[in-house]
């Protein structure tokens, strides 16, 4: 085997190893989310205080994150991902035997935390490994193989008894099964060396067309999932119509991001951002004129869904293509605070537009948010003070 197909092979190794972590912890993540729900509701607690418990988990991702890269320059990138994901397993089984709900709460917050470590590791590590000419389509591949694994962990929770501690066991063995691949993937983990920059605001500033698509698409997928059923029912859906809105949206997730990766490593990826941004807006405009009718409604949310998801993969290719080392740790945690600071603020603002203007506030509230990022991206582009500094100008196809 010569010297290329070696390095070759274990660039495929590495790449395999981060998203198989990354794809069992996504069923234990989607597992745990509809599970704690239910559990709570099941001992009287409130709406109010079920969503507090949730909301933990992304504070504790805005808490953490900025101090990742400098945890895994000193424990290596490997040894804290297994750190992570034990204190995952552990929280999870936690919850079964904490009886008294203020427990909920630490428990919620270091399972928030692993979380954070994970997927800002797991993606900075994928980009890490990534090849350039074919970075989208890695990340296109991430992006699929998550959304597989977010969708099977509620049917693994239908499969079983949820008063149980069935669940919570099989959601700590995923954790732990996250462990495997990482575990042997010795030597293939990306090192952080030298020093990124500690202030996430230096990564706001140089690359805000994917910082910026993290946040939106945080909002937008987490406000939307909550949201479009309530959607459907205030259109005169019956209950299953409206819940297929969901899954609908989520089928087009997981088609579009692979030929979605492949088109970002053909092209600028800031200007398809921008057009992602723009079909948002589209998309999201056009729903109150065909809402009522669902056999034009359902394709327009599969695809504009799809497409919409997308800034999240182009987003981090994008990152992958203008950082390195410890800079692109940094970018990654600054990339997943802003997506939780928009799953935080997603649901209220489309809580609050579904109030002023019932039912046709959802759709305007995201087609806001998206003309938001559309400005954002359009000033981007047509920014042309050379920066030397700026490493978003740096790597990019003209």
């Amino acid at each position: 085997m010569s010297v290329f197909e070696n390095d070759r092979r274990r660039q495929v190794q590495a790449i395999a190893a981060a998203i198989a972590c990354v794809a069992v912890v996504g069923i234990g993540l989607s597992l745990s989310v509809p599970l704690l729900a239910f559990a709570l509701e099941a001992r009287g607690v409130s709406g109010t205080m079920i969503g507090i418990n949730t909301a933990m988990a992304g504070i504790a991702t805005i808490v953490v994150a900025p101090f990742i890269p400098q945890a895994a320059a000193r424990l290596g990138v490997r040894g804290l991902l297994i750190f992570a994901l034990v204190l995952g397993a552990a929280s999870f089984i936690g919850f079964w035997y904490a009886k008294p709900l203020w427990l909920w709460f630490p428990l919620r917050f270091l399972m928030g935390a692993s979380l954070a470590v994970l997927f800002v590791l797991s993606e900075f590590w994928i980009n890490a490994a990534a090849p350039e000419k074919s970075r989208g389509l890695v990340m296109g591949i991430y992006a699929t193989v998550l959304s597989l694994g977010f969708a099977a962990g509620p049917t693994v929770l239908a499969m079983v008894d949820r008063s149980s501690i069935l669940p919570y066991a099989i959601g700590a063995a995923l954790f732990i099964g996250g462990a495997i691949p990482v575990a042997f993937a010795h030597g293939l983990a990306p090192k952080i060396e030298g020093a990124g920059h500690s202030n996430i605001m230096v990564y706001l500033l140089a690359a805000p067309s994917a910082i910026a698509a993290a946040f939106v698409f945080g909002a937008v997928e987490t406000g939307g999932m909550s949201f479009l059923p309530l959607y459907g029912l205030r259109m005169g859906y019956g209950d299953v119509a409206a819940a297929l809105l969901v899954s609908i949206l989520a089928l087009g997730n997981v088609l579009v991001q692979i030929p979605l990766g492949l088109i970002s490593d053909k092209v600028d990826r800031r200007k398809l951002l921008l057009i992602l941004g723009i079909i948002g807006l589209i998309g999201a405009s056009l729903m109150p004129f065909v809402a009522h009718r669902t056999e034009i409604l359902f394709p327009i949310v599969a695809i504009w869904g799809g497409l919409v998801a997308g800034l999240y993969t182009v987003g981090l290719a994008h990152l992958g293509a203008q950082f390195r080392g410890a800079q692109l740790a940094g970018a990654n945690a600054t990339f997943i605070m802003l997506y939780s600071l928009g799953i935080l603020a997603g649901p209220p603002l489309m809580g609050v537009g579904l109030d002023l203007w019932n039912p046709h506030g959802l759709p305007i509230t995201i087609a806001l948010l998206f003309a938001l990022y559309v400005v954002i991206v359009a000033m981007r582009l047509t920014k042309r003070r050379a920066d030397t500094i700026d490493p978003e100008a740096v790597g990019e196809n003209p």
